[in-house]
Protein backbone atom coordinates (compact mmCIF):
# COMPACT_ATOMS: atom_id res chain seq x y z
CA UNK A 1 0.00 0.00 0.00
CA UNK A 2 3.04 2.22 -0.49
CA UNK A 3 1.46 4.79 -2.88
CA UNK A 4 -1.98 4.95 -0.66
CA UNK A 5 0.12 5.47 2.61
CA UNK A 6 2.14 8.72 1.08
CA UNK A 7 -1.30 10.15 0.15
CA UNK A 8 -2.33 10.34 3.52
CA UNK A 9 -2.19 14.13 4.69
CA UNK A 10 -4.83 13.33 7.90
CA UNK A 11 -6.01 16.87 6.88
CA UNK A 12 -9.82 15.96 6.22
CA UNK A 13 -11.15 17.06 9.05
CA UNK A 14 -8.85 20.00 10.72
CA UNK A 15 -10.71 22.32 12.74
CA UNK A 16 -10.74 26.30 12.12
CA UNK A 17 -8.64 27.73 14.26
CA UNK A 18 -9.48 31.25 13.37
CA UNK A 19 -10.12 33.39 16.82
CA UNK A 20 -8.58 30.47 19.61
CA UNK A 21 -6.13 31.03 21.86
CA UNK A 22 -3.81 27.87 21.44
CA UNK A 23 -0.43 26.82 23.99
CA UNK A 24 2.32 24.61 22.36
CA UNK A 25 4.95 23.27 25.43
CA UNK A 26 8.29 22.46 23.49
CA UNK A 27 7.16 24.69 20.77
CA UNK A 28 10.51 25.16 19.71
CA UNK A 29 11.11 21.72 19.03
CA UNK A 30 11.11 19.90 15.42
CA UNK A 31 7.20 19.52 15.93
CA UNK A 32 6.16 22.95 17.16
CA UNK A 33 8.21 25.07 14.62
CA UNK A 34 6.00 22.83 12.06
CA UNK A 35 3.11 23.57 14.03
CA UNK A 36 3.14 27.06 14.15
CA UNK A 37 4.22 27.31 10.64
CA UNK A 38 1.02 25.03 9.72
CA UNK A 39 -1.18 27.43 11.87
CA UNK A 40 0.17 30.43 11.19
CA UNK A 41 -0.10 29.22 7.21
CA UNK A 42 -3.70 28.27 7.44
CA UNK A 43 -5.66 30.42 10.03
CA UNK A 44 -5.62 33.51 11.96
CA UNK A 45 -5.57 33.02 15.62
CA UNK A 46 -6.21 35.20 18.60
CA UNK A 47 -3.13 34.17 20.19
CA UNK A 48 -0.55 31.15 18.93
CA UNK A 49 1.81 30.79 22.62
CA UNK A 50 5.17 29.12 22.14
CA UNK A 51 6.51 27.48 25.49
CA UNK A 52 9.66 26.40 25.61
CA UNK A 53 12.74 26.45 28.01
CA UNK A 54 15.46 27.55 25.36
CA UNK A 55 15.15 31.63 25.14
CA UNK A 56 18.20 30.77 22.13
CA UNK A 57 15.75 29.18 19.85
CA UNK A 58 12.89 31.48 20.80
CA UNK A 59 14.79 34.49 19.38
CA UNK A 60 15.08 32.67 16.36
CA UNK A 61 11.79 31.65 15.96
CA UNK A 62 10.95 34.60 16.66
CA UNK A 63 12.99 36.55 14.07
CA UNK A 64 10.86 33.96 11.48
CA UNK A 65 7.61 35.11 13.09
CA UNK A 66 8.00 39.66 12.83
CA UNK A 67 4.97 40.96 14.95
CA UNK A 68 3.86 43.22 11.80
CA UNK A 69 2.90 40.24 9.67
CA UNK A 70 2.37 38.09 12.86
CA UNK A 71 0.72 40.03 15.59
CA UNK A 72 -0.83 36.43 17.17
CA UNK A 73 2.56 35.01 18.05
CA UNK A 74 3.60 34.87 21.73
CA UNK A 75 6.85 33.27 23.04
CA UNK A 76 7.23 32.33 26.87
CA UNK A 77 10.09 30.83 27.94
CA UNK A 78 9.58 28.40 30.69
CA UNK A 79 9.42 24.87 31.72
CA UNK A 80 6.78 22.17 32.08
CA UNK A 81 8.41 21.28 35.65
CA UNK A 82 7.01 24.87 36.58
CA UNK A 83 3.72 24.51 37.38
CA UNK A 84 3.32 28.56 38.47
CA UNK A 85 4.65 29.41 35.39
CA UNK A 86 2.11 26.75 33.04
CA UNK A 87 -0.91 28.49 34.63
CA UNK A 88 0.14 31.93 33.90
CA UNK A 89 0.63 30.66 30.26
CA UNK A 90 -2.59 28.77 29.96
CA UNK A 91 -4.36 31.60 31.27
CA UNK A 92 -7.62 32.73 28.28
CA UNK A 93 -6.13 29.88 26.31
CA UNK A 94 -8.28 27.23 24.66
CA UNK A 95 -6.41 24.68 23.53
CA UNK A 96 -3.02 22.80 24.31
CA UNK A 97 -0.65 21.09 22.32
CA UNK A 98 1.78 19.04 24.91
CA UNK A 99 4.95 18.62 22.60
CA UNK A 100 7.60 18.81 25.21
CA UNK A 101 9.30 15.82 26.48
CA UNK A 102 13.16 14.81 27.23
CA UNK A 103 13.18 12.50 24.56
CA UNK A 104 17.06 10.59 23.66
CA UNK A 105 16.57 7.26 24.94
CA UNK A 106 20.64 7.01 26.40
CA UNK A 107 20.41 10.68 27.93
CA UNK A 108 17.08 9.30 29.65
CA UNK A 109 18.59 6.33 31.08
CA UNK A 110 21.59 8.39 32.47
CA UNK A 111 19.68 11.11 33.89
CA UNK A 112 16.67 9.05 35.20
CA UNK A 113 15.22 11.69 37.23
CA UNK A 114 15.67 14.15 34.81
CA UNK A 115 13.51 12.30 32.32
CA UNK A 116 10.96 11.81 35.23
CA UNK A 117 10.37 15.46 36.18
CA UNK A 118 9.62 16.63 32.69
CA UNK A 119 8.42 13.71 31.43
CA UNK A 120 5.66 12.26 34.15
CA UNK A 121 5.61 15.36 36.68
CA UNK A 122 5.31 17.62 33.91
CA UNK A 123 2.41 15.99 32.48
CA UNK A 124 0.71 16.34 35.56
CA UNK A 125 2.28 20.16 35.65
CA UNK A 126 0.00 20.76 32.65
CA UNK A 127 -2.93 18.64 33.48
CA UNK A 128 -3.47 20.92 36.24
CA UNK A 129 -2.78 23.74 35.10
CA UNK A 130 -5.15 23.29 32.31
CA UNK A 131 -7.88 22.37 34.87
CA UNK A 132 -7.09 25.24 36.48
CA UNK A 133 -7.18 27.71 33.33
CA UNK A 134 -10.51 26.00 32.24
CA UNK A 135 -8.81 24.98 28.97
CA UNK A 136 -10.89 23.45 26.34
CA UNK A 137 -8.90 20.52 25.36
CA UNK A 138 -5.54 19.09 25.70
CA UNK A 139 -3.58 16.66 23.31
CA UNK A 140 -0.57 14.97 24.32
CA UNK A 141 1.99 13.85 22.10
CA UNK A 142 3.03 10.33 22.44
CA UNK A 143 5.68 7.86 21.49
CA UNK A 144 5.47 4.15 20.13
CA UNK A 145 8.21 3.75 22.50
CA UNK A 146 5.22 4.04 24.81
CA UNK A 147 3.92 0.32 24.25
CA UNK A 148 5.62 -2.12 26.06
CA UNK A 149 8.23 -0.04 27.03
CA UNK A 150 12.05 -1.67 27.58
CA UNK A 151 13.54 1.72 28.29
CA UNK A 152 13.08 4.96 30.72
CA UNK A 153 11.95 7.23 27.79
CA UNK A 154 8.79 4.79 26.67
CA UNK A 155 7.93 3.87 30.42
CA UNK A 156 7.87 7.62 31.04
CA UNK A 157 6.05 8.16 27.93
CA UNK A 158 3.60 5.33 28.86
CA UNK A 159 3.23 7.23 32.47
CA UNK A 160 2.49 10.52 30.77
CA UNK A 161 -0.34 8.94 28.38
CA UNK A 162 -1.55 7.17 31.60
CA UNK A 163 -1.94 10.67 33.42
CA UNK A 164 -3.95 12.34 30.18
CA UNK A 165 -6.31 9.62 29.88
CA UNK A 166 -6.99 9.91 33.77
CA UNK A 167 -7.45 13.94 33.47
CA UNK A 168 -10.71 13.38 32.48
CA UNK A 169 -11.71 11.78 35.72
CA UNK A 170 -10.88 15.08 37.32
CA UNK A 171 -11.87 17.64 34.93
CA UNK A 172 -15.58 17.43 35.55
CA UNK A 173 -18.43 17.12 32.97
CA UNK A 174 -17.72 20.62 31.54
CA UNK A 175 -13.94 20.73 32.38
CA UNK A 176 -10.85 19.93 29.72
CA UNK A 177 -11.19 17.10 27.60
CA UNK A 178 -7.52 15.44 27.18
CA UNK A 179 -6.25 12.87 24.08
CA UNK A 180 -3.23 11.69 23.17
CA UNK A 181 -1.95 11.24 20.17
CA UNK A 182 0.99 8.51 19.40
CA UNK A 183 3.49 7.92 16.38
CA UNK A 184 6.49 6.37 15.13
CA UNK A 185 9.41 8.01 13.69
CA UNK A 186 9.53 11.49 12.16
CA UNK A 187 11.26 11.79 8.85
CA UNK A 188 14.29 14.50 9.90
CA UNK A 189 13.44 15.09 13.37
CA UNK A 190 16.27 16.14 15.51
CA UNK A 191 18.08 13.32 16.13
CA UNK A 192 16.30 11.28 13.51
CA UNK A 193 18.55 8.46 12.13
CA UNK A 194 17.58 9.90 8.53
CA UNK A 195 19.94 13.17 9.38
CA UNK A 196 22.83 10.90 10.32
CA UNK A 197 22.97 9.16 7.06
CA UNK A 198 22.53 12.25 4.91
CA UNK A 199 25.79 13.51 7.15
CA UNK A 200 27.72 10.70 7.18
CA UNK A 201 27.43 10.69 3.01
CA UNK A 202 28.13 14.17 3.14
CA UNK A 203 31.34 13.80 4.87
CA UNK A 204 32.29 11.47 2.29
CA UNK A 205 31.99 8.24 4.75
CA UNK A 206 33.45 4.55 3.74
CA UNK A 207 30.50 2.64 5.77
CA UNK A 208 26.66 3.29 6.62
CA UNK A 209 25.94 1.98 10.18
CA UNK A 210 22.96 -0.22 10.92
CA UNK A 211 22.19 -1.72 14.43
CA UNK A 212 20.28 -5.07 12.60
CA UNK A 213 19.23 -5.96 9.35
CA UNK A 214 15.97 -6.84 10.72
CA UNK A 215 15.04 -3.86 12.34
CA UNK A 216 12.30 -1.74 11.12
CA UNK A 217 10.31 1.26 12.45
CA UNK A 218 7.22 3.30 11.37
CA UNK A 219 8.01 6.41 9.61
CA UNK A 220 5.73 9.46 9.57
CA UNK A 221 6.68 13.02 8.18
CA UNK A 222 6.71 16.31 10.29
CA UNK A 223 4.07 17.76 8.13
CA UNK A 224 1.65 14.60 8.70
CA UNK A 225 2.41 14.51 12.15
CA UNK A 226 0.74 18.61 12.22
CA UNK A 227 -2.20 17.35 10.50
CA UNK A 228 -3.16 14.18 12.55
CA UNK A 229 -2.71 16.01 15.22
CA UNK A 230 -5.20 19.10 13.97
CA UNK A 231 -7.75 16.85 12.86
CA UNK A 232 -7.57 14.50 16.25
CA UNK A 233 -8.26 18.06 18.26
CA UNK A 234 -11.34 18.00 15.94
CA UNK A 235 -12.84 14.66 16.55
CA UNK A 236 -11.79 14.28 20.13
CA UNK A 237 -14.22 13.55 22.78
CA UNK A 238 -11.64 12.62 25.71
CA UNK A 239 -9.14 9.84 26.80
CA UNK A 240 -8.71 8.78 23.21
CA UNK A 241 -5.12 7.21 22.41
CA UNK A 242 -5.08 8.89 18.24
CA UNK A 243 -2.80 6.06 15.86
CA UNK A 244 -2.36 7.09 12.78
CA UNK A 245 -2.26 4.10 9.55
CA UNK A 246 1.25 5.09 8.41
CA UNK A 247 3.84 2.89 6.76
CA UNK A 248 7.09 0.93 7.46
CA UNK A 249 10.29 0.65 6.37
CA UNK A 250 13.76 -1.75 7.23
CA UNK A 251 16.56 0.15 8.29
CA UNK A 252 18.60 -1.81 5.78
CA UNK A 253 16.30 -0.41 2.84
CA UNK A 254 16.52 3.06 4.49
CA UNK A 255 20.06 3.17 4.52
CA UNK A 256 20.15 2.04 0.45
CA UNK A 257 17.78 4.62 -0.14
CA UNK A 258 19.77 7.77 1.51
CA UNK A 259 23.02 5.98 0.65
CA UNK A 260 22.67 3.23 -2.59
CA UNK A 261 26.07 3.31 -2.99
CA UNK A 262 27.99 3.14 0.21
CA UNK A 263 28.24 -0.84 1.54
CA UNK A 264 26.40 -1.13 5.19
CA UNK A 265 28.30 -1.81 8.45
CA UNK A 266 25.87 -3.46 11.14
CA UNK A 267 27.42 -2.63 14.62
CA UNK A 268 24.86 -4.17 16.71
CA UNK A 269 21.75 -3.40 18.40
CA UNK A 270 22.23 -0.67 21.09
CA UNK A 271 21.10 -0.63 24.85
CA UNK A 272 17.56 0.07 24.81
CA UNK A 273 16.25 -0.46 21.63
CA UNK A 274 13.41 -3.02 19.99
CA UNK A 275 14.17 -4.80 16.84
CA UNK A 276 10.58 -3.40 15.93
CA UNK A 277 8.42 -1.04 17.06
CA UNK A 278 4.92 -1.64 18.25
CA UNK A 279 2.18 1.17 18.37
CA UNK A 280 -1.12 -1.30 19.56
CA UNK A 281 -0.74 -4.10 21.80
CA UNK A 282 -3.17 -7.36 21.26
CA UNK A 283 -4.53 -5.95 24.76
CA UNK A 284 -4.77 -3.21 23.42
CA UNK A 285 -6.95 -4.21 20.78
CA UNK A 286 -10.27 -5.30 23.51
CA UNK A 287 -11.04 -2.06 23.10
CA UNK A 288 -9.18 -0.47 19.67
CA UNK A 289 -11.50 1.02 16.74
CA UNK A 290 -10.57 1.12 13.28
CA UNK A 291 -10.97 4.02 11.19
CA UNK A 292 -10.15 4.61 7.26
CA UNK A 293 -7.21 6.57 8.20
CA UNK A 294 -6.20 5.93 11.79
CA UNK A 295 -7.21 3.61 15.14
CA UNK A 296 -8.01 4.63 18.45
CA UNK A 297 -7.45 2.80 20.99
CA UNK A 298 -10.63 3.72 23.72
CA UNK A 299 -10.42 4.53 27.67
CA UNK A 300 -10.39 0.98 29.27
CA UNK A 301 -10.85 2.93 32.43
CA UNK A 302 -13.57 5.52 31.60
CA UNK A 303 -14.98 6.20 35.25
CA UNK A 304 -15.79 9.98 33.96
CA UNK A 305 -18.82 8.18 31.78
CA UNK A 306 -20.83 5.89 31.85
CA UNK A 307 -21.66 6.33 27.99
CA UNK A 308 -19.81 3.32 25.75
CA UNK A 309 -17.13 4.62 24.15
CA UNK A 310 -18.43 4.72 20.52
CA UNK A 311 -16.42 6.61 17.52
CA UNK A 312 -17.96 7.95 14.13
CA UNK A 313 -17.43 5.83 11.30
CA UNK A 314 -15.56 3.60 13.55
CA UNK A 315 -15.45 -0.56 13.70
CA UNK A 316 -13.54 -2.92 16.23
CA UNK A 317 -10.47 -4.21 15.76
CA UNK A 318 -10.54 -8.45 16.11
CA UNK A 319 -9.13 -10.41 19.22
CA UNK A 320 -5.37 -10.21 19.21
CA UNK A 321 -4.94 -7.89 16.36
CA UNK A 322 -1.20 -5.84 16.96
CA UNK A 323 0.07 -2.79 15.04
CA UNK A 324 3.43 -3.88 14.86
CA UNK A 325 6.30 -1.97 12.33
CA UNK A 326 7.41 -5.63 11.04
CA UNK A 327 3.79 -6.95 10.89
CA UNK A 328 2.16 -3.49 9.24
CA UNK A 329 0.96 -3.75 5.71
CA UNK A 330 1.67 -0.10 4.76
CA UNK A 331 5.74 -0.71 3.39
CA UNK A 332 7.89 2.05 2.25
CA UNK A 333 10.93 1.08 -0.28
CA UNK A 334 13.31 3.32 -1.28
CA UNK A 335 11.75 4.94 -4.30
CA UNK A 336 8.43 5.79 -1.96
CA UNK A 337 11.05 6.82 0.81
CA UNK A 338 12.96 9.23 -1.69
CA UNK A 339 9.52 10.88 -2.50
CA UNK A 340 8.91 11.09 1.46
CA UNK A 341 11.60 12.68 1.75
CA UNK A 342 10.90 15.47 -0.97
CA UNK A 343 7.44 15.57 0.44
CA UNK A 344 8.96 16.43 3.62
CA UNK A 345 11.18 18.77 2.64
CA UNK A 346 8.80 20.89 0.33
CA UNK A 347 6.32 21.58 3.18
Amino acid sequence: MTDRTLLHTFDQSIPNLNGANILVTGGTGTFGKSFAETVSRLFSPQRLIIFSRDEFKQSEMQAAYPTERFPFMRFFVGDVRDHGRLEMAMRDVDIVVHAAALKQVPTAEYNPFECINTNVLGAENVVRAAIGARVAKVIALSTDKATNPINLYGASKLASDKIFVAANNLSGDDGTIFSVVRYGNVVGSRGSVVLLYHKLVAEGAKSIPVTDLRMTRFWITVNQGVNFVLSSLETMTGGEIFVPKIPSMKIKDLAKAIAPEIPMEVIGIRPGEKIHEIMITDNDARHTWELEDRYIIAPSFQFWSNEPFTPKDGQKVGDGFTYASDTNDRWLDAASFVALLKTSADK
